[in-house]
């Protein structure tokens, strides 16, 4: 059993590579964790990647919609992980905008550029790192 204090580790796998994440613990990251693991449908808008969770949860009040490249993000509006690399089609410049204000949960371990791989329709699969990798 995890204490409260430690990050969850997640992996996130598609067919042409995978990448580990660490997040921080809020609601959503412990609401997260209970769906998993699972798999689901890759969607790609612009430089970001996103698929259903089946998780639905509130906005949290630290939402952001600017986020860093490798940020893991929770889209309250779709039930959707996020994961941004680069600009999207709403981004000013090189910042990666997200759809609206989404839960921030953590960051990719790896170079979040491997996400551009990944291709619209690839079986994405998320479950829980116990321990060592």
């Amino acid at each position: 059993m995890q204490t409260q204090h430690s990050p969850t580790r997640i992996r996130i796998s598609w067919p042409a590579g995978h990448l580990t994440a660490t997040l921080d613990s809020t609601p959503t990251t412990q609401a997260l964790v209970k769906a998993l693991p699972f798999t689901s449908t890759a969607q790609t808008w612009g430089e970001e990647v996103y698929f259903d969770t089946s998780v639905s949860v509130s906005r949290e009040t630290d939402a952001r919609q600017v986020v860093e490249p490798g940020t893991v993000a929770f889209w309250t509006d779709g039930d959707a992980l996020a994961l941004p690399y680069g600009p999207t089609p709403i981004s000013r410049g090189d910042e990666c905008r997200l759809a609206s204000p989404c839960n921030v949960l953590g960051r990719l371990d790896g170079d979040p550029r491997l996400l551009a791989t990944v291709r619209a329709g690839d079986p994405i699969r998320v479950e829980v790192i116990n321990g060592q990798d």
